[in-house]
This record gives C-alpha cells, structure tokens and sequence, in this order.
C-alpha cells in the first residue's frame, strides 16, 4: 500500500516547489554579495553553485528510490529502526523551522522596510500567518498548485530587467577570472547556500506521480534557479560599476528604479509587493516539511495541528527579540554549515550506505 497515494503532485508542481524554494529572499541581495567577495566574475561562481546543487540534488533522488513510497524519515525507519527516525524526524523539524523562521521573518522585514515602514513587524508576520495557515494545513497538492500559480503569475516581471540593459557597460565583466579563482570558490559557498531548498525532495519525492521522472524534474528546477539568478547578477553586474554595486543592500530592487511609466512612480513597490508571493513559496514548503516532520515524529496522520503552534512560536520570538536585516543575515549563516552537511555530506553517507547494504542483501541471496 502507498502511503502518500491520496496526495500526490504533478511533474510540474515538483519543479515550482523545488524551484520556489530556492528563489527566495536571497536573490535581492545575491548580486551585492557576489561582488564583495568576487568581483564583476561572481557569475562564475552562481554556476559552479549550480553544478554543486544538481549534483546533491540527484544523489537525494537516488537515496530515496531505496524507498520510493515514504519520506526520508520513513526510510530511515525502514533501514535503521524507529529510533533513529525519531531522531532524525526531530533533526528535521529544528531544521526546516529554524530556516522557515528566517525566510518568514525577513519578508517581513523587507515588507516593513521598502513598503510599511511605520508598521510593527509582529503585526505584519501576524497578517502573513492567517494565509500561510490557510494553505499549509492542506495537503501537499494545494501547496503544488499554489507553487505552480506563483510561477507563472511573477516571471513576467524577469522582463523589466532588460531595460536597465539599455544603459549597460558590457566592459564591467572583462576581464574574466581577473582575480584568479580563490575569489571565485570563496563565492561559490555563497551561492551554494542560495541554491538550498533542493532538500525537500526528501519530503516531495512520494507524493510525486511519476516517480521516474524525479531526475530530470530537479535539474530543471536548479536551471530554472540558475536561469534567474544569472539573469539578474548580470543585469546588476554591467549597469553598475562594480565599486558601486556593493553599496547597496538590496540591488536587485534599487534597479527597477531607472524603469518609469507615466501612470506609475515607484514600480519597484509593485515589484517588491509581487515578489511576496515569490517569498511565500520558500517560506511555505519549508513551514509545510516542519509540520510533516514533526507528525511523524509523534505518529499523527493529521499535520494541520502542528502549523498553528509552528506559527504561534514564529510571532512569539519575534515579540520577545529585537529583530533587524543584520541580525537576520546573520542567524543565515550560522546554519549555513549545518545545511552544507544536512544537504551535501548526510545524503552522500546514506547513499553509500544504502549501496554497500544492496550490494551485500544481494550476494547473500545468491
């Protein structure tokens, strides 16, 4: 019997949830922050990030066809009892929480910054958990379809970015590699962390329709990914110098500035309200993989109770603690080394693992 068989996602949604993941907050400030650390070649380091992240990403498909009906936690149940799936159930929840909780607070903090200043954080992360609820405490396919919905309702908004091209200085880019490739690798853990969100294919991967397609489904999504983030580091990279780019926070919205209608002042405001949405679908997958994890965790088949005391916990830390854009930044990278070994080494053990015990079930057989 498959467990997951009543909820299930298409091949399209799989893509626009892996894919909504990854394009999260990160991107408004991925531009500034490959130039600090590589210059106008940081874009080199956005594809050496994304070879890095297709390559994780495939071994999570082929650890978990070891067992294509259940998530990670249920496999590792199977394989090394109900003890080590607690654990591990409970490793996930701190996870997926604490990197939700980020991701949730800074949209409000960018909502709050660029859009209501004089508006308290609390109240606009209480307004974002009324329709973060209405959503997560459904089953994964309304999340896919919300994830699907998102997509093809924000990528138009990719073409405004060929209007600053108009102003362009293609010269910024030369020459390539100019200061060697230490610079390059010190970025491409940058945009290593930027491709994250791949994981949830862990959680994603029984409720997928045509499991055999999980490959190809999540490399399209890490291109999809690569695809906008190259688009719009090179759009900042040859409109601003690239002394000037690093001082600004958030350049990804800084330059929609130059782009002007009669009818309309501000465009980058409706940009950064449309890109809310984008946010959401980081936020949510994360917020939905908390709630999965940690029904399993205490054996409940019914998650809805759990995102409810999930969100009450997110507006109670933001009650109790200052919260700011630096701080936030900072919380990020203290789990980037956590995700790097949740992500990259975790899976590279158990797929070993996993390989070595076929491999010894099969000779024993014989």
């Amino acid at each position: 019997m498959i467990k997951y068989a009543k909820n299930q996602i298409t091949f399209m949604q799989y893509i626009f949830l892996i894919h909504g993941v990854q394009v999260g907050v990160g991107l408004l400030t991925l531009p500034r922050e490959l130039a600090e650390k590589a210059g106008t070649d940081g874009w080199i380091a956005l594809i050496l990030g994304w070879l890095f992240s297709t390559l994780g990403s495939l071994i999570i498909i082929q650890v978990m066809k070891k067992y294509p009906n259940g998530t990670i936690i249920d496999l590792l149940t199977h394989f090394f009892g109900k003890w080590v799936g607690k654990i591990a159930a409970f490793i996930f929840v701190l996870y997926f929480a604490f990197l939700g909780s980020i991701v949730f607070v800074r949209e409000g903090l960018f909502i709050q910054f660029w859009v209501l200043p004089q508006t308290n954080l609390f109240i606009l992360l209480l307004l974002l958990s009324i329709p973060s609820y209405l959503i997560v405490r459904n089953n994964i396919t309304i999340l896919g379809r919300y994830a699907e919905l998102v997509f093809f309702m924000t990528t138009w908004v990719l073409f405004f970015y060929s209007t600053p091209l108009k102003e362009a200085h293609w010269l910024h880019l030369l020459p390539f590699i100019k200061g060697g490739w230490e610079p390059i690798l010190a970025a491409a853990k940058t945009t290593t962390f930027s491709f994250l969100g791949f994981e949830i294919a862990f959680f994603l991967y029984p409720f997928l329709q045509k499991k055999q397609k999980a490959s190809i489904g999540i490399v399209i999504a890490n291109i999809l990914t690569l695809a906008v983030f190259l688009i719009v580091t090179i759009v900042a990279f040859t409109f601003y110098s690239p002394d000037e780019i690093t001082q600004y926070k958030e350049p990804t919205i800084n330059l929609l500035k130059i782009v002007e209608f009669r009818f309309l002042e501000r465009l980058e405001i409706v940009f950064l309200s449309l890109y809310i949405f984008v946010i959401s679908t980081t936020v949510l997958p994360l917020f939905f993989s908390t709630v999965l994890s940690a029904s399993q965790l205490f054996g409940k088949q019914d998650h809805s109770k759990y995102v409810v005391w999930l969100l009450l916990l997110n507006l109670v830390y933001v009650l109790l603690l200052p919260q700011s854009l630096g701080g936030n930044r900072q919380l990020q990278k203290e789990i980037e080394s956590i995700s790097l070994i949740l992500v990259y080494v975790f899976p590279i053990c158990l797929w070993v693992y996993l390989w070595l015990y076929t491999c010894l079930k099969r000779r024993v057989l014989k």
